[in-house]
Order: structure tokens, then C-alpha cells, then sequence
């Protein structure tokens, strides 16, 4: 039998994966298309809905960033929403942790487990940005070095909020003396359904593995190759000995996006067209400009690479992190476009928007499988190209044969998002 698959479904939108021209793509903001992604991922017996977030609009040479939503609600409200509209579907928002505090976000989360009946989970994600940090009243920002040290003692104090109530009922006083928080009271909401709402934490740094290991339920990382992620599983999994965990107590679930055809070559011509699609002219252009730091609008998307080199820290592009070393990925974005003649839109295509899985559903319903025997993951968060409708395909077509294989569920077993991921809940600490 294959190892149990779990998996998730990530609400697109921001960035170069959502398909804007579509015809079938619909609002970003209207409660109607949430609502439909999550009862498709409902229907699919998926594990939880995942909601990604930012506290400011990313700026593109001084205008709001075009692969930007604008108007989009806040996560937490949209989930409450939805746990009246889904019965067992986990609900799991992302949320800052530099830019919040323990008690009132302790405060909402268990108040989304109680509402969703034992279904919430928090995405804890950090900032060293002050162009976000702007929008607070404490303005500035936490240094890079100190933002874990920050989102672990964070993660901790809630835990000792939401275990200030005994599971029997019983409220008792809190009192929380660190270097980040000093707090004391007791707290409001009971304990909740499942013990404490999931944890999810998304980084692939060595300091994000550590504090997975330590304190999260999944992680959640951009790994979507065989080799990258069983080097990524094998080193976070070892991580979690020295903490008391069991390698089971962390699910590994990276984003990935899948494009089905009858058809693996049908499938082919399809994920060509729809990574065509996404980097059009304008944002090949934009997409150039955030790696190398410049106003690149003179240069033609279908003519060669820039010949200049990347300004570091230009200022450019506010609001959203670029990742890895820009001399090198410029170095490498040129040996391609080299080696295969590429144009600089035909670049950024190559380099920047594969799919992870494509192909007929038996083909990608292998491919998952796979995966997770081979354990590369534990499980999977599928980014759709389309809002709302981008996962009607995979739950009809792929999910049937992940089911008939025994490498997903066909029913839920459980009520709690807990009870999906096989997790225990948390032994109470009061």
C-alpha cells in the first residue's frame, strides 16, 4: 500500500500563477469564489484550505506591484465565513507574526476553532521589511536575525494561552515573562476542539527548518523537484529528535501546481500555453526588473538579456522578498538563455513558472504517489492557475485515482483538521 497522501488547497492570486485572461478567471475578492475553491477541496476530502496574506500592497517602481490583489478581505474573517459553509475541511489563514500580538491573535485563532468545530490552522510568517512596517504604529522593523527569535517566543505564549483553560473547562490565570513578551491575565476563549489550532510555518532557510522542527505542525516549502525534496524531507525530519518529536509530528508539504490533459502530450502543449499566459510581455519586463534592480521598460521581452549588471538593494520593488543571491541567478538566467537561444520573456518562462506535475490523471496521480513513497513530501498544496474553478479537474479526475490506489482517503475519519494530518492532539500543559 502507498504511504497515506494529504493534501491542500492554496486560494491563487498573487504572483506570476494565476492566469488573469482567462475567460474562466473570476474575482479575487468576491466571498463567491472562495466558497467555490473551498467546497471543490471539500468535496476532494482534502486536508485543509490555505489562505496566503500580506499587510501591504507591494510597490513596482513606485506603483502598486500589477500581480497584486487589491481589495482582497483579511484572511481570518474570510475563513470564519467559510467554517458556515464547510463541515470538515481545515481552515488555515497566514498571519504575521512581527506585526501582531500573542494574546489578541491567540484570541482569534481559537475563536476560529471553535466556530469550524476543531478546523483552524495559522501560517506563521515573519517580516524584516519596513516598507510593511510603515503601516504600524511601531513603524521600523525587526532585523532579519531577530525575526524567529520573535515568531518562536510567539508561537510559544499562545500555546500558553490557549492551555490556560483546562480541557474539563477550567480558566486559570497566565503569566508570560520573555525577551519579546512580557503578559499576564486570563484568558477569554476555552480551550479549543482540537487542543490548539494547527501550526504551519513556510520557510526553507536553515533558521525556517529549525523553528519548524521545533514548534510547527507542517511546513510548508517551495521544494518540487524528487531530488530537492528528499533532501529537504531527510534534513527536516532529522531536525526534530532534538526537540522530543517523532518524525510523523511534522507534515512536509510543498507547493506545487499541476496542469492534466487526456493526454500527457495534451497536458504538455497545455502547461505551454498557460506558462505563456502567465509571463506575458509586461511582466517578463517586471520580472527582470525585480532581479536586477533596474528600470528595464526600454528593452524588448522578445529580444536578448539585459547586459547590465543587477543593482543590489536598488529600492526598486517594496514589499516583497527576493530570494537567493541576484548576481548569481542573473549568471544563471544568462547561461540558459545561452544554452537554449531563449529570448528574455522565453527566460523568465523557463526559469521562473514550470509546473511541478503534468500530465494525463493517471500520469500525475502516479507522480504524487510517488513523491510521497519515495518520501520527498508528506503531501502537497496545490496552487491552481485559475480562480475559482482551477481544481475541478484534479478533485474529478485525479483524486478518483489517488483513491482507488489507497494513497488518499476516500472519506474523512475524523471532524478536526488534527485528525486529518494523523497529529495527536497537544498533551495540556496548564
Amino acid at each position: 500500500m502507498p504511504r497515506p497522501m494529504h493534501l491542500a488547497a492554496h486560494f491563487p492570486g498573487v504572483n506570476a500563477t494565476t492566469v488573469w485572461a482567462d475567460p474562466r478567471s473570476r474575482s479575487q475578492i468576491d466571498f463567491s469564489s472562495f466558497v467555490h475553491l473551498a467546497r471543490t477541496a471539500e468535496r476532494g476530502k482534502f486536508d485543509f484550505f490555505f489562505l496566503a496574506e500580506g499587510l501591504r500592497l507591494r510597490e513596482h517602481n513606485g506603483r502598486v506591484h500589477d500581480l497584486d490583489v487589491v481589495g482582497r478581505p483579511e484572511s481570518l474573517t474570510v475563513l470564519n465565513a467559510l467554517a458556515a459553509v464547510t463541515e470538515r475541511l481545515g481552515l488555515a489563514a497566514t498571519v504575521n507574526a512581527t506585526f501582531n500580538e500573542p494574546y489578541e491573535l491567540a484570541r482569534r485563532l481559537a475563536t476560529l476553532d471553535h466556530l469550524s468545530a476543531g478546523r483552524a490552522a495559522w501560517n506563521v510568517v515573519t517580516s524584516s521589511d519596513a516598507f510593511t512596517g510603515e503601516n504600524f504604529r511601531r513603524g521600523g522593523y525587526l532585523d532579519r536575525a531577530d525575526r524567529y527569535t520573535r515568531a518562536a517566543e510567539f508561537v510559544a505564549t499562545a500555546r500558553e494561552l490557549w492551555d490556560s483553560w483546562a480541557p474539563g473547562g477550567e480558566s486559570r490565570p497566565f503569566a508570560h515573562e520573555g525577551e519579546q513578551f512580557t503578559i499576564s491575565g486570563e484568558f477569554t476563549v476555552p480551550r479549543s476542539p482540537q487542543g490548539h489550532p494547527v501550526v504551519i510555518q513556510a520557510g526553507d532557510s536553515s533558521e525556517g527548518r529549525e523553528f519548524a522542527a521545533s514548534a510547527a505542525d507542517i511546513i510548508f516549502t517551495r521544494h518540487g523537484t524528487l531530488e530537492a525534496g528528499r533532501d529537504f524531507y531527510a534534513d527536516v525530519k532529522a531536525r526534530l529528535a532534538a526537540y522530543g518529536r517523532e518524525p510523523d509530528d511534522l507534515k512536509i508539504m510543498p507547493g506545487v501546481t499541476v496542469v492534466i490533459g487526456d493526454t500527457d502530450a495534451e497536458a504538455q502543449e497545455r502547461a505551454y500555453e498557460i506558462r505563456r499566459q502567465q509571463v506575458s510581455p509586461q511582466n517578463a519586463i517586471l520580472a527582470a526588473e525585480q532581479l536586477w534592480g533596474r528600470d528595464l521598460s526600454a528593452y524588448d521581452p522578445d529580444g536578448p538579456l539585459p547586459e547590465v549588471d543587477p543593482v543590489l538593494d536598488s529600492g526598486l520593488v517594496k514589499g516583497r522578498v527576493l530570494h537567493g543571491d541576484p548576481v548569481g541567478t542573473v549568471a544563471r538566467w544568462r547561461a540558459i538563455s545561452e544554452a537554449k537561444g531563449l529570448s528574455l520573456r522565453q527566460t523568465v518562462i523557463e526559469t521562473t513558472t514550470r509546473q511541478s506535475f503534468i500530465g494525463s490523471p493517471r500520469t500525475v496521480a502516479a507522480e504524487l504517489t510517488a513523491f510521497v513513497d519515495e518520501r520527498a513530501a508528506d503531501g502537497f498544496i496545490l496552487v491552481p492557475h485559475l480562480t475559482p474553478g482551477g481544481l475541478d479537474d484534479f478533485v474529478d479526475r485525479v483524486v478518483p485515482l489517488l483513491q482507488g490506489s489507497g494513497a488518499f482517503r476516500s472519506e474523512y475519519s475524523g471532524s478536526t483538521l488534527r485528525s486529518h494530518l494523523g497529529l495527536a492532539e497537544p498533551v495540556w500543559k496548564g
